[in-house]
């Protein structure tokens, strides 16, 4: 059995709106073991959408259809289905009374608009909408000399009735392939994707069982394992002997599994140390902190952080309580590592970690201009050390790149502690 998921709405297509639906179905799909072969955003137009599910019943089994379920003219769902399958649309009394009894129970009287809710293709059936005035629809359609069906299961665009809508009525009724399908993340960071490839090696193979995928997120590679099997536990044991291969592989590179992000790592790590730590962020605009912060029970081990618009890329110690007392000019790396030492100290914690930008100096033999880099430095216990990060790539995620390479690059430091 496979599957396709169609979202309908123009909203969809210009990017007004992000499509979540597709992605929380599919998740649902997999846990019935049916697999989902494609995702498809349509506009509110009646021939796309048609199309759309001609073309879908012809290549699928199961069919959602998310949107276009509702009052208004540019809701066309019942209508496509109807033409997609040559029949007529008929009114059922059930579900217009189930309309009109929502707009009763909130004392508003009903347009005359809100009847073509209670509209069905002729052959299919509705699918009850207890939170909303929009049933959902359910219709089998015929595939070629088969003699086999697909099924199209219609339901409305807003999650917290659809949600329910397909727990209730449409996953019983689709009963399950038989077979399950479970899925894990292995989160890792300092490879880029091909190095991971490259190291993982056989473990990336297409039609491998269980399947090991590779995304990149602002630096972060996940690697997602989807395993197929008779039982919950017949997949758990593929998915756990892969992650065993993938930490073998890439060793200190993973720090995490599912929805683990670096600082939810580090601060674990520090909490089971009784170690505290504290930050202070030239250039990076407070994404540490924000992002250390942000961590449940972060109260007692991150004690806070200072964030300092960029400014020609110089530091003075004054900022941070402390001053030179000669006027000749520091080293960029040992100025991090001043400021590092006296952000812990003003803090009182156990470590610190500085973000800031500095600049490399020119280098006269290749003519190359001063270049702006992202050092980083780290302070604490038996612990001090300072690394240079070039910008590369995406301009959008240097930030966030320098902010993750801060974190792993403590993190590491307590692994070898």
């Amino acid at each position: 059995m496979r599957a396709e998921i169609i979202a309908i709405g123009s909203e969809l297509t210009t990017g007004a709106r992000l499509d979540t639906n597709s992605q929380w179905l599919s998740v649902r799909l997999a846990e019935l073991g049916v697999p989902v072969d494609y995702h498809l955003t349509v506009a509110d137009d009646l021939d796309a959408i048609v199309l759309s599910i001609q073309n879908a019943v012809a290549r699928s089994d199961i069919v959602l259809v998310t949107g276009g379920l509702g009052p208004t003219q540019d809701d066309l769902t019942r209508d496509a289905m109807a033409a997609a399958a040559g029949v007529e649309l008929y009114l059922d009394e059930s579900s217009l009374a189930h309309v009109q009894e929502m707009f009763a129970r909130f004392q508003r009287t009903m347009p005359e608009r809100n009847r073509m809710q209670a509209l069905f293709p002729v052959g299919s059936r509705p699918i009850p909408n207890p939170n909303g005035t929009a049933p959902g629809i359910w219709m089998e359609y015929p595939r070629g000399d088969d003699r086999t069906t697909a099924v199209v299961a219609a339901l409305p665009g807003v999650p917290s009735e659809m949600m329910p809508m397909f727990r209730q009525s449409v996953r019983p009724a689709l009963g399950g392939s038989g077979r399950v399908i479970r899925q894990s993340a292995v989160n890792c960071f300092g490879l880029g994707e091909s190095h991971v490839e490259q190291l993982l090696g056989d473990l990336t193979a297409r039609n491998r069982d269980p399947e090991v995928g590779i995304t990149a997120h602002e630096a972060t590679i996940t690697l997602r394992v989807t395993a197929h099997g008779a039982t919950d536990d017949e997949c758990q044991a593929k998915i756990e002997s892969a992650r065993t291969e993938i930490r073998r592989k890439l060793g200190h590179h993973v720090f995490g599994d599912e929805d683990q992000e670096l600082q939810d790592v580090l601060l674990k790590m520090l909490t089971e140390r009784r170690a505290t730590l504290a930050t202070a962020e030239w250039a990076t605009g407070g994404l540490l902190s924000h992002r250390l912060s942000s961590v449940a029970d972060c109260e007692g081990t991150y004690l806070g952080g200072l964030s300092f618009p960029l400014d020609d890329g110089t530091l003075s110690l004054r900022q941070t309580g402390h001053s030179s007392a000669s006027a000749r000019p520091i080293p960029e790396a040992a100025i991090a590592l001043r400021a590092a030492n006296a952000c812990r100290e003003d803090f009182e914690a156990d470590y610190a970690i500085i973000t800031r930008a500095g600049r490399l100096p020119a280098d006269s033999d290749s003519h190359r201009e001063d270049e702006w880099v992202s050092l980083i430095a780290i302070a604490g216990s038996g612990v001090s050390e300072v690394k240079q990060l070039v910008p590369a790539g995406n301009p959008a995620i240097l930030r966030s790149r320098a902010v993750k390479t801060a974190m792993n690059l403590l993190r590491l430091k307590l692994l070898g502690s």
